[in-house]
């Protein structure tokens, strides 16, 4: 592939039970690594015991049933196997930002093992295409490089085609600008770096994968959902202590409760200096 990497790149993608990332589970992983310079990709597939059932919904999509299931290592069991294939790489896959990623996540943190995001970039493959051209997986295969996706939903064949569907991409629009909806020119938006490809599918105000906090156009973290929509994230759960907890007790992502902890501790070390 024609991608200018400085560190690993891990193109990856999960089937689950359902499409909860904070209550459903991984049913089957599969994950290719792409290296800078010519060493050769790596692959790792794995079907995965959920320990719970399946959707009906999620089962007419893979396919992948309890009785596929039923003699396959639980995710606590290939947990650090799948950690230390994907090292410090960077990340990447189709729809990868709001569902593989922080589902990814939270799996990991159920076994106590932190997945830090911190200096990792993620490119979402599907976000190149939706804002390029609006379609699906099947249709962005057949539309960049004219061939039928076979076996979809499986998830090593998924994430084959995404990564054919990039390099079509990095082909198609070479040098093409984004003119977005006020007028402004984007010039050269999608080439083959991965920290302009990271930018370009990324929403830069969003802070979390479930997008429950937010920067302001200050600068300043505010919520992005219920009644404090809007408001300094903050200040309000430093006032509001239960609002806090209650935040800390519900299913909310890892990454949410993480950073709800850290900001209340750096506001209040404000505070107190």
């Amino acid at each position: 592939m024609n991608l200018n990497l400085n560190k690993p790149i891990c193109f990856f993608d999960i089937e689950a039970t359902g499409l909860n990332v904070i209550r459903d589970r991984i049913v089957q992983i599969a994950i290719i690594k792409c290296f800078p310079g010519d060493r050769p990709n790596e692959e790792l597939s794995q079907l995965i015991n959920p320990s719970m059932p399946i959707s009906d919904d999620a089962l007419a999509v893979h396919g992948i049933t309890p009785k596929m299931l039923a003699n396959q290592p639980t995710f606590q069991q290939v947990a650090e196997e799948i950690f230390e294939f994907i090292g410090d790489s960077d990340l990447a896959g189709y729809n990868s930002n709001r569902f593989d990623v922080p589902m990814l996540m939270e799996e990991f943190a159920r076994v106590g093992m932190d997945f830090n995001m911190e200096n990792r970039r993620t490119v979402d493959v599907q976000r190149i295409f939706y804002k390029m051209e609006p379609r699906t997986l099947k249709a962005a295969l057949k539309f960049y490089q004219g061939k039928e996706l076979e076996n979809a939903h499986d998830a090593l064949a998924d994430v084959k085609a995404t990564l054919e569907v990039l390099e079509g991409q990095l082909t198609k629009y070479e040098g093409v600008p984004l003119v977005k909806g006020d007028g402004e020119v984007e010039l050269d938006p999608v080439r083959p770096d991965v920290q302009q490809l990271h930018d370009f599918t990324n929403d830069d105000k969003m802070i979390d994968a479930t997008k429950r906090l937010k920067y302001n156009h200050e600068g300043v973290v505010v919520f992005n959902f219920g009644k404090y929509a809007g408001q300094p994230a903050a200040e309000v759960l430093t006032r509001d202590k239960q609002y806090y907890q209650w935040i800390l007790n519900k299913e909310f992502s890892t990454q949410v409760k993480t950073l709800v902890k850290q900001l209340v501790k750096e506001y209040d070390g404000h505070r107190k200096a």
